[in-house]
């Protein structure tokens, strides 16, 4: 965990100031105590791929991309949103400094040139989240190499130029093949690279694993151009058919990701976002694309495994579509769900509100459909932009769904420990009805998290306030706080003993 405290000194050293997620509207508890916390995990993708949500163009000046970014990552902490998936590898490239692919196109405007004045973006993004109490995970593109968006020349370091063998065209993309056992350790390199260096909290990948099928100028459908790779297979002995050995490629990469990923840094999070049906008839109304035959991806077999932390299928669905039905979704991935893993289906928000054909009430809905499941606790919205330039559907969030912090849901199974009982103080406020703590982590495992729980004569209030901060203020109304109960919550989840200090 020296990673996390590497990154509290250093936050706390640039004299930046506590970061606290907006106090909601009084919550009763009762007489004994105050009401739990939620824990939800509130999620949003922030996609660099054709420069849908960051930055908003390419070549945008550093002092630009990094205004952009901090108003994400306010907006998410004002709607009390806790965790930002942040597009990092788009397209065998990086929008971070790295050894082994090349600068993103979408972010500098040419492929391997860096941002100038020079600045690291995954370093800025997991500082300033953190500052914020957001989580951060990074997000990964497994085997694209090129997106029909990219306009420019691709650098000499691009996997397609130092590896051509690996890299295969396919219609109007770039593909890393698969069946390459080069490609598979390319993209562990990458990912793992990335969990050594920068202290993300958790490692996405989502639905795109062997390509969507794409046709030919007469309409015939391309098929995938492995024959070489297969070949080999067959002359080492492999009986495996085609497709079955298709998906058994993609499944290696995905255990080994979670085995290597939890050998670097046993913390961090790995989620994937598949494609929303496994297979058309799991349940049995359910009709649509096959991701099983079609993107060779056995995605319920990664589930039943346990190769994830968390799950957050791609229900991108209107609740009262019958042959897709979000609910009944969720249901059946619930049911496969045989580790107990977090499940956290993912949200077509940008369809929902002023932009998009759904009513916001479709996707509040959805959220409470999500909430009033036993098995699953949370969600995770496509994409920041629909939340950053509709502010009606931002308002509902705020107002409605989210108008309460929440903690992210525990991973128990990969920390067993938990901060100690925070050291408290409390000192009177310089303003009538103020009252300031001073914050003290305990014990051996690190805080992530404060948990400030405070009961005013209207009801208790609860603020989430980063575990780097030492201070946090509390101030509603004219007389300070009755009771105020403090705990600490760690990089898992797992929240330590409360300490009352009034």
């Amino acid at each position: 965990m020296k990673a996390l405290c590497s990154l509290a000194a250093a936050v706390v050293l640039a004299g930046c100031a506590a970061a606290v997620v907006p106090p909601a509207s009084p919550s009763p508890g009762g007489d004994d105590g105050p009401p739990a916390v939620r824990r939800e995990f509130r999620g949003v993708w922030v996609a660099a791929v054709a420069n849908i949500d960051w930055p908003s163009r390419p070549g945008l000046s550093s002092a630009q991309q990094q205004a952009e970014l901090l108003a994400i990552l306010d907006r998410a902490q004002h709607l009390r949103l806790n965790a930002v998936v942040l597009h990092v590898r788009p397209a065998a490239d990086a929008l971070y400094a790295s050894e082994l692919e090349p600068w993103s196109e979408y972010l500098t405007g040419q492929q391997g040139q860096a941002p100038e004045p020079f600045y690291d973006p995954l370093e800025f993004a997991v500082l300033e989240a953190h500052r914020r109490g957001l989580e951060l995970h990074a997000w990964f593109n497994p085997y694209r190499a090129r997106h029909p968006s990219a306009r420019g020349e691709l650098a000499a370091t691009h996997l397609s130029r130092t590896r051509p063998e690996l890299v295969k065209r396919y219609g109007t993309h770039l593909w890393m093949d698969p069946g390459e056992p080069g490609v598979q350790d390319q993209t562990a390199r990458v990912i793992l690279d990335v969990v050594r260096r920068y202290d993300v909290d958790g490692v996405h990948l989502d639905d795109y694993f062997y390509p969507y099928k794409e046709r030919d100028a007469a309409g015939r459908i391309l098929e995938f151009p492995d024959s070489a790779s297969y070949a080999r297979y067959q002359q080492a002995g492999g009986r495996l058919g085609r497709d079955d050995w298709r998906r058994r490629n993609v499944d290696q990469l995905v255990e080994r990701l979670y085995r290597e990923i939890k050998r670097e840094k046993p913390w961090v999070k790995f989620g994937i976002s598949p494609f929303s049906i496994w297979r058309p008839g799991y349940p049995a109304q359910i009709r649509g694309f096959d991701a099983y035959a079609e993107l060779y991806a056995d995605s319920r077999k990664w589930l039943r495994e346990g190769w994830v932390d968390y799950w957050t299928p791609q229900l991108y669905f209107p609740i009262a579509q019958t042959n897709v039905s979000y609910p009944v979704l969720l249901n059946w991935w619930s049911e496969q769900n045989v580790h107990g893993r977090n499940l956290w289906p993912g949200n077509f928000t940008s369809r929902a509100g002023e932009h998009g054909p759904w009513p916001t009430s479709e996707l509040i809905a959805q959220i409470y459909t999500t909430r009033g499941h036993p098995d699953a606790s949370g969600n995770v919205h496509f994409s920041m932009r629909s939340l950053m330039r509709d502010p009606v559907l931002a308002l509902s969030l705020d107002t409605a769904a989210y108008r309460e912090p929440a903690l992210v849901p525990a991973s128990p199974w990969l920390w067993k420990g938990r901060p100690g009982a925070p050291g408290v103080e409390l000192q009177a406020g310089e303003q009538p009805g103020a009252v300031t703590l001073r914050l003290q982590p305990t014990g051996r495992t690190p805080t992530a998290l404060w948990v400030v729980r405070a009961r005013y004569a209207e009801g208790w209030v609860t603020d989430v306030v980063p575990g780097w901060s030492r201070s946090h203020t509390l101030r509603r109304g004219a007389a300070p706080p009755s009771r105020v109960i403090v705990s600490a919550v760690d990089r898992v989840g797992n929240e330590g003993p409360a300490v009352t200090v009034r």
